[in-house]
């Protein structure tokens, strides 16, 4: 069940990081193309720079959650290297407590706020309900606490991760 349960993982995963790899390939596109018809053109488009707004948020929310399992997120490592193994391990406890503390009130919230905001509309976009561009809030959120969940009862995940496949394995 765990090994199934960490397979499922390495998917979202994955999901994860290409979706927000795409979102921001797609921001890097579209701004240059606002630019250019704003000053070159003299006409500016209305669409890029709120596109590129709904698109940071789902990148950020997405990618957040894949960066949480990758355990990459901000860490005071100096600090936990100078503590001994009971410490350092009831402090990383309290980081994913912190952790799942913060993705559930995401979660809640994030879909509370897509409930109240779903039947206004983006004035730039009037065919996308503003609940839909909160989406990604409780979306990541709901990711995060997977991931937590993974962490928790699988442990971290084996060194033959795909997190693992862009970094050389023989240099730790």
């Amino acid at each position: 069940m765990r090994a199934r349960y960490t397979q499922a993982m390495e998917r979202l995963y994955l999901a994860c990081v290409g979706i927000s790899g795409l979102a921001l390939v797609v921001i890097t596109l579209i701004i240059p193309y606002g630019v250019f018809m704003r000053y070159a053109m003299n006409s500016a488009a209305s669409w890029p720079e709120p596109l590129a707004v709904l698109l940071m948020v789902l990148f950020s929310f997405v990618g957040g959650a894949a960066v949480y399992r990758a355990n990459l997120h901000m860490a005071v490592v100096a600090l936990l290297e100078a503590v001994n193994e009971k410490t350092r391990k009831a402090m990383l406890a309290l980081v994913d407590l912190c952790m799942l503390a913060t993705a559930l009130f995401m979660l809640g919230y994030g879909a509370h706020l897509v409930a109240v905001t779903w039947h206004q509309v983006i004035a730039e976009f009037p065919g996308l309900s503003v609940g839909i561009t909160y989406l990604p809030i409780p979306v990541g959120g709901l990711i995060t606490v997977l991931f937590i969940v993974e962490r928790l009862w699988c442990g971290e995940p084996p060194r033959t991760s795909i997190m693992y496949s862009d970094r050389p394995l023989d240099l730790e």
